[in-house]
């Protein structure tokens, strides 16, 4: 299984265009080109939305092709390194200490831990690993510097790596990138007007000085958002204008699926209708076209059809493995067979990680 999805292009192969103007991700490396804008206006990306769904789908494959390969995914990993006793209160997460969803708070993993599942990741396929704790924010200390050693071990294995470690200064990002890290996850997780529905314990403009951190320590941006929580049309696409309005745009872009875990304040809220998740893969798509969009959360409850539109439309990347930190995930060997039955191979690795950097 893992072999057919290793067999990937190598990085001489992939596309010019994305390759003369970033990394081995098509990631930008200083933005300079005409075709991206940073001045998105709310009721343009909602005219852009609202397109008749082959007409955006169009669009957003157009913008795909000149900068990806047609029939290449990136498979990432990733895993929780502390579990539960989360303090903050959103309102989507098993891991709130404020929710009664059966998580509860566990010991941080030991290195070793991580390492060994990182070795198995890569192993599978993966070229990306990504570590998430279930932290308020970054604090000084043992635990940390366990961290920072996990960011070292990745990136020797051979894997691009990525923390999620909820709010930190510019100091700690520096640290994390003095240890290597090549990305790092912090959401917006849904527009500015509909947030204060979702989380009270941390405000819009603290997760966006995180982000503003992690630029100036010279890390990549991961920033996405949530989808089903209850939101609206303009609160999806006001979304996308504030990542899409920042300079450099995010490398990296997760568009997630609510996962329904019982406990949680949005538990009994429906399932997104799958053309509504598209229209927004494809609409990220256009808006950030040399962004890494990924398929994150949700992909358990998506028909096969459903994702392999959303990969059409502008996604390339998928999480691998059977959790992300606490909900589920496809079983390996169902994503396994989707790539192959569509013909997708995994993306080559980046430079940077091949060379352990």
């Amino acid at each position: 299984m893992s072999q057919a999805l290793v067999d990937t292009v190598s990085p001489a192969t992939a596309p010019k265009k994305a390759r003369a103007n970033g990394d081995a991700r098509g990631e930008p490396s200083g933005e300079s080109s005409r075709d991206l804008r940073h001045d998105w206006t709310l009721a343009e990306v909602r005219a852009l939305h609202d397109l008749p769904l082959f007409e955006l789908v169009d669009r957003a494959r157009t913008a795909h092709l000149a900068n990806f390969g047609a029939a290449e995914v990136q498979l990432c990993t990733l895993l929780s390194v502390k579990t539960g006793g989360c303090p903050e209160d959103c309102a989507y997460c098993p891991q709130s200490s404020h929710h009664d969803t059966g998580v509860g708070a566990e010991k941080m993993l030991n290195v070793p831990e991580v390492l060994a599942a990182a070795q198995r990741a890569k192993d599978a396929g993966s070229t990306r690993f990504c570590m998430g704790a279930a932290w308020r924010e970054v604090k000084d200390g043992p635990a940390f510097d366990r961290v920072l050693d996990m960011v070292k071990g990745v990136k020797a294995i051979g894997l691009e790596a990525c923390a999620t470690l909820g709010m930190l200064n510019e100091r700690q990002a520096k640290k994390l990138a003095d240890a290597g890290l090549d990305a790092y996850n912090h959401n917006l997780d849904t527009s500015r007007a509909a947030y204060k529905s979702i989380i009270s314990t941390r405000t819009y403009d603290e997760r966006l000085a995180t982000l503003r951190n992690v630029r100036r320590a010279g890390i990549t941006v991961c920033s996405g958002g949530i989808l089903g929580m209850g939101e609206s049309i303009d609160d999806r696409c006001a979304m996308l204008v504030e990542l899409a309005t920042m300079s450099p745009h995010p490398e990296s872009v997760p568009i997630n699926a609510l996962v329904r875990v019982e406990g949680t304040p949005l538990a009994a809220l429906p399932p997104i209708d799958p053309i509504s998740f598209i229209r927004v893969i494809a609409v990220a798509r256009v808006m950030m076209p040399r962004a890494m969009v990924r398929l994150s959360a949700g992909r358990a409850e998506m028909s096969r059809e459903t994702q392999l539109l959303c990969m059409y439309a502008g996604a390339n990347s998928i999480f691998f493995g059977d959790k992300l930190l606490t909900t589920d995930n496809p079983e390996p060997d169902a994503d396994a067979s989707l790539l192959r039955d569509a013909g997708l191979t995994g993306m080559a690795p980046a430079p940077s990680a091949c060379s352990g950097a």
